[in-house]
């Protein structure tokens, strides 16, 4: 995978962590410098570390895999891709966030890196740097959390589910990619 690439997965995939991030930018009025630099860095240190936990799995099933790794590399961002647009689409009533506790940190930082974790695999079947796929993913995350976090005031009528979709339609194009190469 090139930067383009990993920048465009990098996005897909914070796309969680800042609407998490832009939800608890409008729920907190107090302390918003300490909470929106701890849950960027808490998504951002998750998102950095998941995918390193995907490629070794997939780096140890990898001589089993080999002859239809491009298949799952593009089934995996498929599903992936599928699974935004539907989580998007279904009628989810979103409350306010009450806290940020170290246990509400990691509890985010893990449901939003979950992806990532798959993303990691496909890095490793599609012969991929992890560290350098890692790092960016990561930072990708830190900095939209924080960007969300601060735009939920200017933008307090923006439809996330338009977020959704769109990081939705990135994976899915590039599964595409992945079956034309």
């Amino acid at each position: 995978m090139n930067y383009i690439e990993i920048m465009l997965l990098g996005c897909a995939l914070s796309i969680d962590a800042a609407i998490v991030s832009f939800g608890y930018g409008l729920a907190f009025s107090s302390e918003r410098c300490k909470n929106s630099f701890l849950l960027a860095f808490f998504t951002g240190f998750f998102q950095f570390l998941m995918p390193y936990f995907g490629y070794f799995i997939a780096d140890v099933i990898y001589d089993y895999i080999y002859n239809a790794a491009n298949l799952i590399a593009g089934l995996i961002f498929l599903g992936l891709g599928l699974k935004f647009i539907y989580d998007a689409a279904k009628n989810s009533s979103s409350k306010k966030p009450s806290c940020l506790s170290l246990n509400c940190l990691f509890l985010v930082a893990v449901a939003t890196s979950i992806d990532a974790m798959c993303a990691g695999a496909n890095i490793c079947l599609l012969g991929g740097n992890i560290i350098k796929s890692s790092f960016l993913i990561g930072f990708i995350t830190f900095v939209n959390s924080l960007v969300a976090f601060y735009s939920s005031n200017f933008f307090k009528r923006l439809n996330s589910k338009i977020l959704e979709i769109l990081s939705g339609a990135i994976l899915i194009v590039l599964a595409i990619k992945i079956y034309l190469n």
